[in-house]
């Protein structure tokens, strides 16, 4: 197999040595830029298989950047950034971010979150008919979700609620972009609503609603499902 190919954006030179060795290690190759307008002419011409993003560039805002990536690639793009405040994270995400990993970074992590964006990246290409995780089955061609065999009755907005999620596990999905999806763009604001949905779904499907296991949340930003899920693919249509 060819080595995937990371695009490391960052001008900070320490930050991209020590991305660079660790991700060599693990059998990555690394192409490098430091400002934005060298990224983005990366992105085009050298056809990486990632990108790791810090926003603070000495050019162009990082977001900027990243609403470049999504103009033109679904690319997958892990952003690796010092800024903290969760409106950073919420807009980086919902520009198209796959993950936002916090400076200073623990390399176990990020390589996991590294490792999940790939993979994303490949499951888009697939239809998937099921999936089953924990003892919980959602069959999207019919539209079923049982647990342990036992069908488990859900309205129309929640079982809605609960693709959103399950499409995209392992994934933090921010209030706006599930709100959008869900309810429509009018009530991307309503996270309060959104929170009773969250509440009445992890009712009928965790085994302890208390210590929800499947449903994840990311505290002011969104949603995260677990991701141990099996996907079984769909017969190859005649």
């Amino acid at each position: 197999m060819n080595a995937k190919r990371v695009l490391v954006v960052d001008d900070e030179p320490e930050i991209q040595r020590f991305l660079k060795v660790a991700l060599e290690a693990s059998g990555y190759t690394v192409i490098q830029a430091s400002s934005g307008a060298e990224a983005m002419h990366m992105a085009v011409n050298r056809a990486p298989d990632v990108v790791v993003l810090d926003l603070g560039l000495p050019d162009i805002e990082g977001t900027e950047v990243l609403r470049r990536l999504r103009s033109i690639s679904k690319l997958p793009v892990l952003v690796l950034s010092a800024r903290d405040r969760e409106a950073d994270k919420i807009e980086a995400l919902d520009l198209g971010a796959d993950d936002y990993v916090q400076k200073p970074f623990g390399i176990g992590e990020f390589m996991a979150r590294l490792r999940a964006a790939l993979r994303h990246a490949g499951d888009q290409t697939q239809t998937d008919a099921s999936l089953d995780i924990d003892g919980l089955k959602i069959d999207f061609e019919r539209r079923l979700v049982s647990r342990d065999g036992a069908t488990i009755r859900l309205t129309p907005k929640e079982y809605d609620l609960l693709c959103v999620l399950a499409r995209h596990a392992g994934r933090v999905v921010t209030h706006r972009q599930i709100l959008s999806a869900v309810w429509g763009p009018a009530h991307t604001d309503d996270s309060q609503y959104l929170r009773v949905f969250i509440g009445q779904l992890r009712s009928k499907i965790e085994k302890d609603p208390a210590a929800p296991c499947l449903i994840l949340t990311e505290a002011g930003i969104g949603y995260r499902f677990a991701e141990t899920a099996t996907a079984v693919p769909s017969a190859p249509t005649r």
